[in-house]
């Protein structure tokens, strides 16, 4: 069983920063993929990105430029940070750890980007 546990949500304004961590329970070195949802009032949960085969990243249209995830696989951490923040970024971010047979979920930090 792996434990996601998120950190790094909060409240900021409209063109500020945020950078949410994930840290896994057990080593990530070994986990294909890794990455990070959202999901906004009334929506569906979306990918925001993702991390396969260790090094390539993938990114929503809407982040590329914006947001960039990495992973330190020496503190079991995945990271996203996110800047240029925008009101429609609000939403609770969940990470995930894929293996070839499940899928891991952390349970969601809330991001509130206000106008």
């Amino acid at each position: 069983q792996v434990q996601l546990v998120e950190s790094g949500g909060g409240l900021v304004q409209a063109g500020g920063s945020l950078r949410l961590s994930c840290a896994a329970s057990i080593s990530i070195v070994g986990i294909n993929g890794v990455g990070w949802y959202r999901q906004a009032p009334g929506k569906q949960r979306e990918l925001v990105a993702r991390i396969i085969s260790g090094t390539i990243t993938a990114y929503a249209d809407s982040m590329k430029g914006r947001f960039t995830i990495s992973r330190d696989n020496a503190k079991n951490t995945v990271f996203l940070q996110m800047n240029s923040l925008k009101p429609e970024d609000t939403g609770v971010y969940y990470c995930y750890a894929s293996t070839r047979s499940l899928t891991y979920w952390g349970q969601g930090t809330q991001v509130t980007v206000s106008s």
